[in-house]
């Protein structure tokens, strides 16, 4: 079995991954939607991954109550700096949920079916490979997101 500081240095990286994409992207770079039908901005999918954490861990694990609106997450707007502040945050509190955590116990509550989780009954580990598991791929989203937003830009307008 891992251990807690396994998870987080994997965690971590994802987090710091996005973070690192946004801040270098800037307030408005950061804001931008590629030209594909659904695309969501870099920011947009930094502010769902945060609620992503805060819900999944912080509510179904250590059992605080989350309030979250995951539609608004991905029309989310603003300036980078206090998203990465929240980003600093959110994974303080997620690593002492991941401390506290007792893997193999129930989760404190039932995810809404319209949060698009596994489905199937989780325990608490399970949560948090979920967690793990959303931030990995969102950050390999945002790379591509990214890459995209940078590809329509003129190379003098480019961070």
């Amino acid at each position: 079995m891992i251990t807690d500081d396994d998870y987080l240095y994997y965690v971590d990286r994802a987090l710091n991954g996005m973070a690192g994409i946004v801040a270098g992207l800037g307030d408005q770079l950061a804001n931008a939607r590629p030209p594909f039908p659904g695309a969501n901005s870099p920011y947009a999918l930094l502010t769902h991954c945060l609620g992503v954490v805060s819900y999944w861990a912080g509510q179904l694990v250590a059992g605080r109550e989350v309030t979250r609106d995951r539609d608004a997450e991905f029309a989310g707007t603003g300036l980078v700096g206090p998203l990465l502040d929240e980003v600093a945050v959110v994974r303080g509190r997620l690593a002492d949920d991941v401390r506290a955590a007792v893997p193999g116990a129930r989760l404190r509550g039932a995810p809404p079916a319209a949060f698009l989780g596994p489905d199937r009954e989780l325990t608490q580990g399970a949560a948090l490979l979920h967690v793990y598991e959303e931030l990995a791929q969102h950050h390999g989203q945002m790379e591509i997101l990214r890459d995209a937003i940078l590809a329509g830009r003129p190379a003098g307008e480019r961070p």
